[in-house]
Parts: C-alpha cells; sequence; structure tokens
C-alpha cells in the first residue's frame, strides 16, 4: 500500500487538522522511484514538537478506515444505531461520532492480477475514497488501460474525478484511465488488509474506532448465537488494536511459529529465548437474567415466546437449578467455537489437541489447557493452525474479544456514538475468573537469567519493543497499514538507534505485499535512519491553529542527531535544562567581570561535565583573557 493524497472536507475539521487540510504523501518522482525500483521498507516518520498534530494524521486514517469498515460489515450485521433511515439513505450508514464527516483519501494498493484489468500488468492499482457531508463513503477503483504506468498527478492536484457518480467516468477523449466502482468481492481487494495500530501511551482518540470496532465484533458473534447462524470461527475484521490485552497473545504466537533467524530480533534486544509453558483458561458458560433471553427469541414479533420456549429454540441456551433447587438459565457462550458447530473451523477443540494436559472445572464450567512447550507442542500448533502464527492469534483474538460480554446494549450504544478521550474508562473491568478466555502461568527463558521467569516481569521497555516488533512479525506477510504512535518512548539510546533497522527485519523486502507504516516520534534517531522525503515535520500555527506537514530541507540520512534536534524540535542545547542554567549563572558571572578568570574555569570544570556549550564558555573566557593581555602589552 502507498498512501497518495488526505484531504479534509469537514467544514469542522478533524481534531487539529482543519478545514481544507490536504497533504501530498509522495511526490510524483518519489512515487516513480518506488514504483520503478522497489527498495527496502521505509516508514513514514511523523515528528514536531508536541501539540504539532502528529498523531492526529494517524487518528484520522483510523476513522477513514473504520467507516470503511463498518460499510463493509453492514451486510453481514450491524447495530442499529449505525443505520440510516431508509427513506434519507437506503445505501448509506449512520457515521458514529470521532470521525471526520468530509473527506478525500488516495493511495495505491497491489490487488491479485485476476482482478485486473487484462492489458494492465502493473502491480499496483488506484484507489480513490470520497465522503460528502452526511453521506456514506464512497470507493472507486481507477483502473490503467496502458502497460506504461504513470501516476497522473495532474489528475489528482485537480481533483478531476470530482464527486461524479457513474459507474465509468474517462479521465480523458483518449480514455487512458477507467473510473470504476468496484462489486463487493472486489471492494475488499482494494482495502488494505489489516489497519493496524500501536500506542505505547494513552492515545485514546487513536484507539478509539478500533475500540468500537471490537465492540462490533463481539456484537457479530453474539447475533450469530442468538439467531444460531455460522460462524468462521476468526473475527470479520481489518482493524487491529495491539494493547496489553493482546500482549501475550503477541509473544506466544511469535513464539510458537517463527523460526530461529525471524526471531533473531527478539534474541539480541530483549533476550528472549523460549517459551517454556503457559495455561489458557476459558469460561465455557455465563449466567443469563430472564431479561436478557429477549435477544434470543423468535424474529417474528408475533410469535410470543415464553422464556422456556426461547431456551428449548436455542441449543445455547439452558435452565439449571442450584443448590436450592431455583432454577436459572446458562448460556453455553462458546457453542459456535466447539467442535459440534457447523462452520467454524477455528474451534476451542483445536486449541486442546495442541494441549500436554486439559481438564474441566465441572463446577465453574470452566476449561484449563496446560500447555508445556517442547518441539513436539510446536508441532502441534503448526499443524492444526495451518503453520500460521497469524491464524492462532486471530482465534485468540475471538476469545479475548468474548471478554466484553458483560457490556450492556445501552452501554455499547453509548460507546459506538461517542468521541470521549477515556472510552476505555466506561467500560467495566471483569474480575479474572469472570473473563472468558486468560492466559496464565506464561513462563520464559531469558539469556544471563538461570530461573525461568513470568512474561509480567519484563520491563515496560522490554513490552514495548515485543508490542512494537511483533506486530510486524505476525502481519509480515500481509498488504496492511501499520500505525504506529510513539512506539520507542520507553527505549534506551541503543534501541532508538536501530528501531528502523529491526523494523525493516522484521518485514519482507519483496514480494505480494506491500505495507505502508507511519511513525510518530520525538526520536532524532528514527529521522536519522530515514531519508528526507519520508520525514513529515510538522508546525503548529499557535494564533490561527492551521497545521501544516514540510519535509526536512537537508538529508536527514545519517545526520547528527545535534543537529535534527535542532533542526526539527528547536532545541538549540544539547545539555539539559538545570545543567543550561548553571551554565548560564557561570556566564553571567564571567560578564560581570568581578571574578578571577581562572577561578571560574576552574569551577567550571568542577560543576560540569563535557558539553559543546561549556567548551563554548570556556573558550570566550579565555579568549577575552588574551585580548586583555594583548592590550596590556599594545
Amino acid at each position: 500500500m502507498k498512501l497518495l493524497r488526505l484531504k479534509i472536507n469537514d467544514i469542522d475539521g478533524f481534531r487539529s487538522l482543519p478545514y481544507g487540510f490536504e497533504h501530498y504523501f509522495r511526490s510524483e518522482s518519489a512515487l516513480q522511484d518506488e514504483l520503478d525500483k522497489p527498495s527496502i521498507f521505509a516508514p513514514f516518520v511523523c515528528a514536531g514538537p508536541n501539540g504539532s498534530g502528529k498523531s492526529n494524521l494517524l487518528e484520522v486514517l483510523a476513522a477513514i478506515f473504520y467507516q470503511l469498515e463498518v460499510q463493509r460489515v453492514q451486510r453481514n450485521f450491524l447495530p442499529k444505531i449505525f443505520e440510516y433511515d431508509s427513506v434519507e439513505n437506503p445505501n448509506g450508514i449512520k457515521d458514529s461520532d470521532g470521525t471526520p464527516n468530509a473527506y478525500e483519501l488516495e493511495y495505491l494498493i497491489k490487488v491479485r492480477k485476476e482482478l485486473r484489468a487484462p492489458d494492465d500488468s502493473n502491480t499496483f492499482t488506484h484507489v480513490r475514497v470520497i465522503k460528502e457531508e452526511d453521506k456514506s463513503p464512497r470507493l472507486a477503483w481507477i483502473i490503467t488501460k496502458n502497460t506504461d504506468y504513470k501516476f497522473d498527478f495532474t489528475m489528482l492536484a485537480n481533483g478531476k474525478m470530482g464527486l461524479m457518480p457513474p459507474q465509468y467516468v474517462p479521465k480523458n477523449d483518449a480514455e487512458d484511465f477507467e473510473f470504476r466502482i468496484p462489486s463487493d468481492e472486489e471492494r475488499s481487494f482494494l482495502l488494505p488488509q489489516y489497519v493496524l495500530a500501536y500506542s505505547s501511551g494513552e492515545n485514546e482518540i487513536l484507539s478509539l474506532p478500533f475500540f468500537k470496532m471490537r465492540f462490533i465484533q463481539f456484537d457479530e458473534y453474539w447475533n450469530a448465537l442468538s439467531k444460531q447462524y455460522p460462524y468462521p470461527g476468526r473475527p470479520d475484521t481489518r482493524l487491529v488494536y495491539l494493547d496489553n490485552a493482546f500482549s501475550q497473545a503477541i509473544l506466544l504466537c511469535n513464539l510458537l511459529f517463527q523460526d530461529e533467524h525471524t526471531l533473531q530480533t527478539f534474541r539480541e534486544d530483549v533476550g528472549i529465548e523460549e517459551i517454556k509453558e503457559f495455561r489458557i483458561i476459558i469460561k465455557r458458560s455465563i449466567t443469563l437474567q430472564p431479561e436478557q433471553l429477549i435477544a434470543f427469541a423468535n424474529e417474528d414479533k408475533k410469535k410470543r415466546q415464553s422464556l422456556e420456549d426461547i431456551v428449548l429454540s436455542n441449543s445455547a441456551l439452558s435452565i439449571e437449578k442450584d443448590d436450592q433447587d431455583i432454577s436459572y438459565y446458562r448460556l453455553d457462550l462458546l457453542q459456535l467455537l466447539e467442535e459440534k458447530s457447523k462452520g467454524s473451523f477455528l474451534t476451542v477443540n483445536t486449541l486442546q489437541r495442541c494441549a500436554t494436559l486439559s481438564f474441566i472445572d465441572e463446577s465453574t464450567d470452566t476449561l484449563f489447557l496446560d500447555y508445556k512447550v517442547d518441539k513436539a507442542t510446536k508441532e502441534a500448533f503448526h499443524k492444526n493452525f495451518d503453520g500460521s502464527p497469524l491464524v492462532l492469534f486471530q482465534f485468540l483474538q475471538v476469545l479475548l474479544t468474548l471478554n466484553l460480554y458483560s457490556v450492556s446494549d445501552t452501554l455499547k450504544t453509548d460507546l459506538y456514538q461517542s468521541s470521549s478521550h477515556y472510552i476505555s474508562e466506561t467500560v467495566p473491568t471483569l474480575a479474572s475468573d469472570e473473563r472468558i478466555m486468560r492466559f496464565k502461568n506464561f513462563y520464559l527463558t531469558k539469556q544471563g537469567i538461570t530461573k525461568q521467569m513470568l512474561l509480567k516481569e519484563l520491563s515496560d521497555s522490554e513490552y514495548q519493543l515485543l508490542h512494537s516488533i511483533g506486530i510486524c512479525l505476525l502481519f509480515r506477510d500481509t498488504n496492511s497499514l501499520f500505525l504506529l504512535d510513539e512506539p520507542e518512548t520507553h527505549f534506551n539510546p541503543d534501541w532508538r538507534a536501530n528501531f528502523i533497522s529491526r523494523l525493516r527485519e522484521c518485514l519482507p523486502k519483496d514480494g505480494d505485499v506491500g505495507q505502508e507504516m507511519l511513525i510518530t516520534t520525538h526520536s532524532p534517531f528514527l529521522i536519522s535512519d530515514s531519508t528526507p522525503e519520508k520525514v513529515l515535520l510538522f508546525t503548529k500555527n499557535k494564533a490561527s491553529g492551521k497545521v501544516s506537514i514540510s519535509h526536512p530541507d537537508y538529508n536527514t540520512l545519517g545526520a547528527s542527531i545535534n543537529k535534527i534536534t535542532m533542526n526539527t524540535f528547536g532545541k538549540r542545547e544539547t545539555i539539559g535544562g538545570h545543567a543550561q542554567a548553571l551554565l548560564e549563572g557561570f556566564r553571567l558571572r564571567y560578564k560581570e567581570g568581578n571574578e578571577d578568570k581562572e577561578r571560574l574555569i576552574t569551577e567550571i570544570h568542577h560543576t560540569l561535565g563535557d558539553s559543546v556549550e561549556k567548551l563554548l564558555l570556556i573558550k570566550a573566557i579565555l579568549d577575552s583573557t588574551q585580548q586583555s593581555n594583548e592590550g596590556v602589552r599594545d
């Protein structure tokens, strides 16, 4: 995937990106070079002072693809809150808060050869997404009719496609380009395979669309369970947000499937050697209140069903009695994820076949799966999950999403409409024994440590590296968009200096996939490992609030950290603020001229460590001493 252009047409703007904000991600020459001579993977590095709008660029991209994803899944199931009035907009969907109301987005994406025009030999195809105010986003496929493909930046700049709705719109008399509204099948291949996000901090706005998509994913499963529809066993969503809830799953999938060469990044930096054992605990059923059974009633509203009839009509429901002979209702929440289920090719039984030991606690209806990891265990996972760490991760993703079962419909409706910065705080946190799925006793070995250690014993920086590098390894063979918000904030200088190199080691250099990545950062090391066209410098006008993006006017690749710090972040000093204040105190004493200069220099040497600023001050003092001596001789 290669991003081309983004324009905000929402009259209210989006976050700090104002109405009319427009950015071209690639110049014509840079894009042509990438198309003609595919090079090594290089992310866009978004840099600038705090509050300059860096994260907002990631947030608007996440929000756009969230809208497109909601539009895609509505044919299967979508909560009523998203539905437009059938008369006003029969083909549309209702936008939730927190997303832009009007925009244009263009990108190139790799598409399967059989979907391209017969005479089109290009690897990439051009996609344009347009959303007009209060309407659903529309996606168009721009198909080239000549094999000598040259991207037309003039057409892009002038917006010649405009908002024209016809099925086919010729570019000019020669009809070199064809604009086509894709079919449902084609549309699926014109979107990035996944949109992946990670934030090292609490960037709730970036996580907001992904968080909402988790609830949509849960509602899809709940709807299938209540109506007894088949369920595939993997999430029907392209949006994946990798936070602490998925940290163990990310590491587990990589350590079970990746070869030694691929895992070398973990070995070199974090020092992780092997996973030794872990436990997966799955709560198979939950109790329901009588009012919750209504969701499982027959869809025919004219047919009044008693609670007993509802239970009898759905095999996932049952009536049981407690010790005091009082009846209560129970839901087999995992019914669609068990071997007996029709249509599910990934099941809990699949996980159980890989376990060293398994048992069920009948009193709580909880399944315990214990794994002693050796060669046989890894072979079992390879065999049962198609040899793919991503297949295993997606199934674990479904199980972890079921932990949202306790959220009420009222709260979910509020969440779908929310633009809150604190959305996660409104969702109840379940006690460990109430969760549908959780990990426990996750032990691994680490270089330099003789005893096995728990995963939770790793430091924040080690977790951060495992998150950011781990998602790249998991999705390395996909055509995806990565949005990483300050992924290296906890890193030491050595890890920051090597971060771009680590990303390149994780992602393939060629093949049928093409990842795009945007990283926000305050680290000059990431800029020093990037060429100027891949560095996006953000500035924000304090008076107007207008955000602008530019490229450095010097070669950033290999530039010194000091030069980047001064040019990008406006930091002229290379020492800390307290040390700078001490230095200025010495400078003031020197200028007052009331002290012995040799003693002052000695005190400066004794107080401050070596720095450019210290040397310049001492040089100024010595130069003034020399000038005074020369004046005396004259």
